[in-house]
């Protein structure tokens, strides 16, 4: 028998960026703290590579070539130093919710064996959904697969993503929920994959990777030790400004026009070529006034490689981005289409617009997006459907502008823990009858990604939109993957799948180790076809 307790002596709903204070809860005193309760918002940051830092710095940006580089400059970019926007890697954005959001059931389906495969009515009420709103998957109510990955009708996230995408964008999307365990209300949950995404090959015109926060990971959450690269950590962007403020061409600029420039640092850049003998290989330092590191032959090359390819890379930067408009969100008439000017007023949607146009457009590899106040277990459930839904703008905003400026993108939400209710129902306009939050509880945790793909909608690999599973009492199944018990094995779980995108899931036992095992282990794990060959120049 079942039974709905409708809510009495309601607790007020919290303004969308109030904070939460909650009595069974210390008081904040990291900035982890700070954010997940709503103290504080997330910013953003960028990752810089260390042969530009002379040129990033707050001055002109820009994205409109002055120019056309010379003919053996482009060469050596192309064929020597590979440099291009994002390495043709698919672009990668995460959001990191922080304070333990609520991501299955009542956001997206999940279940015992596929997401349609139903819980109990107990097992969906753990998760904030009364018995009149349960997915019934014979009749389809209450079941909305719009994106490929299906939600539940009345999902925050989904009516955010409705609100900022079009049909053509959805019909080009797929994904897949993780049912995963992680910890309450701390960052020391290894969340973060980003560093692992630059290690799969993802890289930036500009920058390798974007973040939301000061920190090691760029995010709320950690990355994993074992991925962590200190050449890649992530340089604080919080809004519109400091995006246009990531380039400066320096004094230089002040004395010759952009294509002069230009043309000084190509001439550089031959005589860098010249000097450190590239193409012969090692010589001796006193041979043809050649210079020579005095390493090991592998060692001297690549360190000629890099000093060559330095001069490259500035001139190709000063080439690309002395127009100060190109680089700038405001300025950007598809995202003005998608959050309006002045990005309707809210800090959210500026710092998701800066983080998305860098990682769309290949100016940076990947990007955390954090967003702070999911701690939101606060007696009633207005507050986090206010929250979810602002979330899920910014997700649906993400993917409506890799439609606009024709690149493909994957999506990725997670947060530290997960919270559950007790079955009292909001019977408010922002509750919307639902199950209010009433605690923390990480056996309710999830995470969930999209692709979005220009040409079609992604192809699903093992005919299931989830990797592992719940037991119908509404709990993750800690045996069901590799990833249900271990955050560090579900930040593997995505980077599988990533590589997967691009046909590269071989090249992951290689890159990653052994952990998710390997051949058909590894296949169970892969939810979308690949849908390039290598890079995003060879879709398939």
């Amino acid at each position: 028998m079942s039974f709905i307790i409708k809510s009495r002596g309601r607790k007020r709903s919290y303004g969308l960026n109030e904070p939460l204070r909650h009595e069974d809860h210390k008081k904040p005193v990291t900035r982890r703290d700070f954010l997940a309760q709503g103290f504080i918002t997330g910013a953003a940051t960028v990752v810089v590579p260390s042969m530009l830092a002379a040129l990033l710095k707050p001055g002109r940006a820009g994205a409109v070539p002055t120019t056309n580089l010379a003919d053996d400059i482009l060469k050596l970019k192309e064929d020597v130093c590979a440099i291009t926007g994002g390495a043709g890697k698919v672009p990668f954005i995460c959001f990191d919710l922080a304070g333990g959001a609520n991501i299955a059931g009542s956001n997206v389906l999940v279940g015992t064996n596929g997401q349609l495969d139903t819980l109990t009515t107990q097992g969906y009420s753990k998760l904030g959904l009364p018995p009149d709103m349960v997915p019934d998957s014979s009749t389809g109510n209450f079941v909305n697969t719009e994106f490929g990955l299906a939600f539940h009708t009345d999902s925050a996230f989904l009516r955010g993503m409705l609100a900022t995408t079009t049909i053509a964008t959805r019909a080009n999307v797929n994904g897949a929920v993780i049912p995963a365990r992680s910890e309450n209300d701390t960052g020391n949950n290894p969340h973060n994959p980003m560093y692992g995404i630059a290690k799969a090959g993802a890289k930036g015109e500009l920058l390798t990777l974007i973040g939301s926060q000061n920190s090691d990971s760029g995010g709320n959450s950690m990355a994993p030790a074992g991925l962590m690269d200190p050449a890649n950590r992530p340089t604080k962007v919080d809004r519109a400004s400091d995006v246009r403020g990531l380039v400066d061409t320096g004094d230089v600029a002040k004395i010759l026009r952009p294509e002069d420039t230009v043309r000084s640092l190509e001439t550089m850049a031959r005589l860098s070529k010249s000097k450190v003998g590239l193409e012969e290989g090692p010589v001796d330092v006193l041979e043809a006034g050649k210079v020579t590191t005095r390493l090991d032959d592998a060692e001297d090359v690549d360190t000629r490689k890099r000093f060559l390819c330095g001069y490259v890379k500035t001139a190709d930067t000063v080439n690309t981005f002395s127009n100060p408009a190109a680089l700038d969100p405001a300025e950007d008439p598809n995202i003005t289409s998608i959050f309006g000017a002045d990005f309707g007023g809210e800090g959210e949607f500026q710092k998701t617009a800066s983080v998305m146009k860098l990682v769309v457009e290949g100016n940076a590899g990947a990007g955390t997006i954090s967003m702070g106040g999911f701690d939101y277990h606060t007696g009633e459930r207005a507050t986090g459907e206010e929250r979810d839904f602002r979330a899920g703008q910014c997700m649906g905003a993400c993917l409506e502008y890799a439609r606009l400026v024709n690149k493909p993108l994957m999506l990725y939400v997670f947060s530290d823990g997960s919270l559950s209710s007790n079955g009292m129902l909001d019977d408010s306009v922002n509750g919307r009858g639902k199950g209010v939050w009433t605690g923390d509880n990480q056996q309710t945790a999830a995470s969930f990604f999209l692709v979005y793909n220009p040409i079609a909608r992604p192809v699903l690999m093992n005919a299931t939109n989830q990797i592992g599973y719940f037991r119908r009492d509404g709990d993750v199944e800690t045996a069901s993957s590799p990833a249900a018990n271990s955050v560090n094995l579900l930040v593997h779980t995505v980077l599988l799948n990533y590589m997967a995108l691009h046909s590269e899931q071989g090249l992951f036992p290689d890159r990653f180790g052994a952990a998710l095992g390997n051949g058909g282990n590894l296949d169970r794990l892969i939810a979308l076809q690949p849908i390039c060959n290598g890079t995003i120049n060879t879709p398939v």
